[in-house]
């Protein structure tokens, strides 16, 4: 799926889960985006974006974040400028991962997960981790710049079994075929 007209300005990431049950350690989620080059596109990402950092330009920031999923709705969001970023850029991936310091759990441990992506008030993804619910981390969205500039949506659900810091290393390589 990819957006059409002329192509994608500020889109905005959103993710929710539920707490864990009383008395539980803490389920602690994160949305994390690597940027790539036009030169590298699958290759090592020229920089990554979580919890606690922006891009350098600030074009991508975490606007809101949650390390419990306490709240309503949608309890972390991660903003992309895309019309912003250097033309030196081609193709940005965004991945969710789950905290793995209170013992192993996947997608399928989680109640009430979703991840939401939203151009303005377009809809671009809505998806339940329902077809990764064996993962630790997954992808969810890629967005690339086709050769007149024009910043595109593709769906990208893809699982990993990795802890955060492993993910955002892997997550924009190229899909196994």
């Amino acid at each position: 799926m990819s957006s059409g007209g002329n192509g994608l300005g500020k889109v905005e990431v959103r993710l929710k889960w539920d707490p864990s049950p009383l008395g539980q350690p803490p389920h602690h989620l994160d949305i994390i985006a690597a940027t790539y080059s036009a030169d590298a596109p699958y290759g090592r990402p020229v920089y990554i974006v979580h919890f606690d950092s922006r891009s350098p330009d600030g074009t991508i920031n975490m606007s809101r974040h949650s390390q419990t999923g306490q709240g309503f709705g949608y309890v972390e969001a991660m903003t992309f400028e895309l019309d912003r970023l250097a033309a030196s850029f081609a193709r940005v991936v965004v991945g969710v991962a789950i905290h793995q310091n209170t013992g192993p759990k996947v997608f399928g441990d989680l109640s009430n997960a979703g991840v939401l992506v939203v151009d303005g008030y377009t809809e671009l993804l809505k998806d339940d981790f329902a077809q990764i619910a064996d993962s630790t981390a997954g992808t969810v969205a890629e967005f690339t710049k086709d050769a007149s500039g024009t910043w595109e949506f593709h769906e990208m659900v893809r699982g990993f079994d990795s802890e955060p810091v492993f993910f955002s290393a892997e997550m924009g390589s190229a899909p196994q075929l």
